[in-house]
C-alpha cells in the first residue's frame, strides 16, 4: 500500500558553524559559534521516534564521509593542505537536510507507474555541491526494486536543482494522482535564487509527468532577500492542504486559482504578513514545519521549538487549531542545532510516497534500530567543535570513524567502501 514516508537524514559527526550558505541567515548569525553534534544528532533522532511514535512510517540517510577527501583531490589538493574555508566546504555536514538529497514524483503521477527520484545537484553553494554522489549510492541503494522506484542522476549545471525543498505536492490523498509544484526564484536582492526554472523543468520531464499534473511557480523576490533560500522556509503542502505565507510567491492569486482548477478540493491556509511577518516566518520556521497526516486522517504540525517561542507565530498557530482550519495538532521539537545552521524539521527529511516493503528496510527506522544509532552517537560523536578544531587531523580521523561505525551498525558497509 501506498503511503508518506520521512527519510530523515542522520546529523553526521563534522557538524558545524562555518557559515557557509550564503542567504542562509541562520548560518551567517551563528557562524563561529561552538556546535553540538551529538547534541545534534540525538535532537533529530528524538523526532524520528516521536513521528514512529505518532504511527508514521519513517525511514533514515546516513551522513557522508567527512572530510571529502576524493572532492578535494579532483581541487587538486588534499584536507592537510587546502585553505580553511576550502576545508569547511569538505567537513559541511549539510546533507542531514535530506529536503535537498532530490526530488520525487510517487507512482500515481508518473507516466510509467513507478516512484521517480532525481538527485539534486546543489550547484549554487560548494559545500553542498559535493553531495550528490553519495546521495545518489545511498538512494540506489534505498531504492533499488526497480519494478516500484527509478533513480535519477542529477540535471547538469549550471541549472541549479535544490531537490524537494522546492517541490510540494497536492492530491486527495497520498496514493493518489496529485498536482507537483515545482516553485523557482529568479532574483533576491543580495542572496542567490538557488533552484532555476528549467532544472525544475528537466525533473518534471525525467519523471514522466503530464502537463497537467505539472505547476511551475516562481518564488517572490521579496522572499528570497528575506531570507527563504528554500520555498519550503515560506510554504508546505499535505494532500489538499497548501500552508502558506502571504508573500510566499511572486503571483499568488494567478497561482492559486490555477490550484483550484486542477484540485477543487484543496484548502489554501494563508497566514497573512500583518498577522506574521516574513522576518518572524523565517527566524522561527514556521513553515519549515513538517505537515503530517496522522493515522486518525487528523494533519498535524511538527515544529522546532523557536514557533513556540515566537509571539505573532505561536498566536497565530493557536487561533488556527482552536477555529476549524485543517491543521489540527501542533507537535513542538528541540532542534536548536539543525535550526542554528538553517534547518527545521521539514528540511532534515525527505518526503517519499511509496510501498515501505518496497524499500531496502536497512533505511528503514525501527524503535530498536534508532536505539543502536542513539547509543553509537552517544559514544562517537563529538561532544563540541569548534571553526578552529576543522584543523585538526584527530577530528577528521573521529569523524571518519564514526561514520564507519555507523554504517557497519545498519549493516551498510558498502557504502563507506565506495568511492565517490
Amino acid at each position: 500500500m501506498l503511503t508518506e514516508i520521512n527519510f530523515d537524514g542522520i546529523v553526521g559527526p563534522s557538524h558545524n558553524y562555518a557559515g557557509l550558505s550564503l542567504g542562509n541567515l541562520a548560518s551567517a548569525k551563528n557562524f563561529g559559534k561552538v556546535s553540538a553534534p551529538r547534541a545534534a544528532a540525538l535532537q533529530g533522532l528524538a523526532k524520528m521516534r516521536a513521528n514512529l511514535e505518532r504511527g508514521l512510517p519513517q525511514g533514515l540517510f546516513l551522513p557522508q564521509r567527512r572530510p571529502d577527501e576524493a572532492w578535494l583531490n579532483l581541487l587538486g589538493t588534499t584536507v592537510e593542505d587546502a585553505g580553511p574555508v576550502l576545508r569547511a566546504n569538505a567537513l559541511s555536514a549539510s546533507s542531514m537536510w535530506a529536503a535537498n538529497a532530490a526530488t520525487v514524483s510517487p507512482a500515481p503521477d508518473s507516466a510509467d507507474g513507478r516512484c521517480h527520484l532525481t538527485v539534486a545537484n546543489l550547484a549554487t553553494m560548494p559545500h553542498r555541491s559535493h553531495e550528490w554522489r553519495e546521495t545518489l549510492a545511498q538512494l540506489q541503494i534505498a531504492f533499488a526494486n526497480s519494478e516500484h522506484f527509478a533513480v535519477h542522476t542529477p540535471v547538469p549545471p549550471p541549472f541549479g536543482d535544490e531537490g524537494a525543498a522546492n517541490h510540494m505536492r497536492l492530491c486527495a490523498a497520498h496514493g493518489s494522482p496529485g498536482i507537483e509544484v515545482f516553485v523557482y526564484g529568479v532574483a533576491g536582492g543580495p542572496f542567490p535564487a538557488r533552484q532555476h526554472r528549467e532544472a525544475s523543468e528537466a525533473v518534471a520531464r525525467i519523471h514522466g509527468l503530464a502537463p497537467e499534473r505539472a505547476v511551475f511557480a516562481r518564488q517572490s523576490d521579496e522572499a528570497i532577500a528575506a531570507g527563504a533560500f528554500h520555498n519550503d522556509v515560506v510554504a508546505v503542502a499535505n494532500e489538499r492542504v497548501l500552508f502558506t505565507h502571504e508573500l510566499a510567491f511572486a503571483d499568488r492569486d494567478a497561482l492559486y486559482a490555477q490550484l483550484r482548477a486542477k484540485l477543487p478540493e484543496i484548502e489554501i491556509v494563508e497566514v497573512p504578513a500583518a498577522a506574521v511577518s516574513l522576518a518572524d516566518a523565517i527566524s522561527s520556521y514556521l513553515f519549515n514545519a513538517q505537515l503530517v497526516t496522522l493515522p486518525s486522517g487528523e494533519m498535524a504540525l511538527v515544529l522546532p521549538g523557536e514557533a513556540r517561542e515566537t509571539p505573532a507565530v505561536w498566536q497565530w498557530l493557536e487561533a488556527h487549531v482552536a477555529g476549524n482550519g485543517p491543521i489540527r495538532h501542533l507537535f513542538v521539537h528541540d532542534l536548536r542545532e539543525s535550526m542554528a545552521n538553517g534547518g527545521g524539521p521539514a528540511c532534515l527529511r525527505l518526503r517519499v510516497v511509496a510501498d515501505p516493503n518496497a524499500v531496502d528496510q536497512r533505511f528503514m527506522a525501527t524503535p530498536e534500530k534508532l536505539d543502536r544509532i542513539e547509543a553509537l552517537v552517544a559514544r562517537l560523536w563529538p561532544e563540541r567543535i569548534a571553526v578552529e578544531d576543522l584543523s585538526e587531523p584527530a577530528l577528521w580521523r573521529a569523524c571518519l570513524d564514526a561514520r564507519a561505525a555507523l554504517c557497519a551498525k545498519l549493516d551498510l558497509e558498502e557504502l563507506d567502501r565506495a568511492s565517490f
